[in-house]
């Protein structure tokens, strides 16, 4: 191994710099140039402004402004318009400035696919599969990698020849209705179609999904994603949106409440009755790298678990609060992988109760599946359709339960949305589950699958 990767030793930095390693190295084949590093230690670290190299130090990539590491998380950086990484190359990470070494790895042939960190931020390099952006697959060497599908690995479509287009990405299934949540302002009401799949819901002008409004009537939301609270439709649909289609440079991290019960009407728009706008209290990020994801969890199952609020410290305890939906919204972040529970009061406050780590460098969707009482955290492409649940732990915060590859019969699409059915499907000791490709691959943007209970 010695000959294939000869790991340099790093200059030792005080923490939290000496926390950040490089982790996953790709040289050649299906995707550009990168470089992934990881955070080891125990605090989020700014990596704004930091510089990659490789042996040639007259080339840098310099990482974005506004980038953090949280810790146990990954990030990975397409270099290739920087430099090229070469078949004996070195990869180097440096402070801002360029001139302090943090850590270094070289290597006398090119990747296949990937060099890989096992385990992750601490072990030896060595060749491994392709995980840009999640936690490396070390195999049967200890790692912290994904492992395979918990479910059938046959996946089919679920919709229409090009009935939705492109940018479909949130989901949300409500027994017999999948709500979607498409990216140029739009929602979706989707009915099943008796063959396993969903279509239009034609009444009560859903026909063609319903145009999205901010309060007042103006703007175009980038929904990304959508749920419901314990009163299902009757109590409004909650949309994710990172931005306002409208002023799309600008980054404006909102949730938004809809009503959508049948008996509101039978318009064609929908106008938002209430926004919190959270962008403000939360690390910046692109205008499209902003909410990705939204869930909601009751306030009894969080209360049972021990639940700790991070902004007290101690175990979270609702009635702290005024009058909020009676549970926690949870919403990821594609820029930064995080994910942050808030506490929506219906007053219009919005207090950050937690900010978890998803190991992953974005999240796309995430699913709280009280079944299991788990949370789902879904990546796209991006992580090679890496799926992650997360549990309640001891201490009263989110830990990971397990990291899952996507089906072998999914290919690596672009899915943005994941959704799963209730208890009530569970047939033979599985159940459905669904996913939305934000690129509509060969005309279709919803494809199924299956998931152990």
């Amino acid at each position: 191994m010695a000959a294939l990767a000869a790991l340099l030793a790093p200059v030792a930095q005080a923490a939290p710099a000496d926390d950040i390693r490089i982790n996953e190295v790709v040289t050649t084949g299906s995707v550009d140039d990168s470089v992934e590093l990881f955070n080891k230690g125990t605090a989020t670290v700014d990596i704004s402004g930091w510089v990659l190299k490789d042996e040639n130090s007259s080339s840098k990539f310099t990482v974005p402004s506004g980038t953090t590491l949280a810790p146990g998380a990954v990030r990975a950086f397409d270099v290739s318009g920087s430099f090229g990484l070469g078949s004996s190359d070195k990869a180097r990470l440096y402070l801002p400035g360029g001139s302090t070494l943090v850590d270094s790895f070289g290597w006398s042939s090119h990747s296949t696919p990937s060099w890989s960190r096992c385990p992750d931020g601490t072990g030896a390099f060595g060749t491994a599969a392709l995980t840009l952006g999640a936690l490396n697959d070390c195999g049967s060497g200890g790692g912290t990698g994904p492992v395979a599908w918990p479910g059938g690995s046959g996946v089919a479509t679920a919709d229409g020849s090009n009935v939705f287009g492109s940018d479909l990405s949130g989901l949300y299934e409500e027994g017999s209705v999948l709500w979607g949540a498409q990216n140029s302002g739009k929602l979706w009401r989707l009915v099943r179609d008796g063959s396993g799949g969903w279509r239009p819901d034609t009444t009560n002008g859903w026909t063609a999904g319903k145009t999205l409004r901010f309060p007042g009537g103006s703007g175009t939301p980038d929904s990304e994603a959508v749920t419901l609270t314990g009163a299902g439709a009757a109590g409004g649909a909650y949309v994710a949106s990172e931005r306002n289609g409208d002023a799309s440079g600008t980054s404006r991290l909102s949730v938004l409440r809809y009503d959508v019960d049948s008996g509101t009407g039978t318009g064609t728009t929908l106008t938002a009755t209430k926004e919190w706008n959270l962008t403000a209290g939360l690390p910046a990020v692109g205008s499209n790298a902003g909410f990705e994801a939204i869930t909601w969890i009751p306030d009894a199952t969080l209360t049972a678990a021990g639940f700790k609020d991070e902004s007290t410290g101690a175990a979270y305890d609702p009635s702290r609060f005024g009058a909020h939906t009676g549970g926690v919204f949870l919403l990821g972040v594609e820029g930064t992988g995080a994910v942050h529970g808030y506490v929506l009061e219906d007053g219009g406050a919005a207090t950050r109760i937690a900010t978890i780590s998803s190991g992953m460098s974005g999240v796309m969707e995430l699913q709280w599946e009280a079944q299991a009482s788990r949370l789902w955290v879904v990546c796209d492409d991006t992580c090679s359709g890496q799926h992650r649940t997360m549990k309640i732990g001891t201490g009263g915060t989110f830990g990971l339960a397990a990291a899952y590859n996507r089906p072998t019969g999914m290919a690596d699409l672009n899915n943005e949305g994941f959704a799963l059915a209730a208890a009530d499907e569970c047939v033979g000791g599985s159940k459905p589950v669904y996913w939305a490709d934000d690129g509509n691959t060969s005309g279709h943007a919803i494809r199924r699958g299956t998931v152990t209970c």
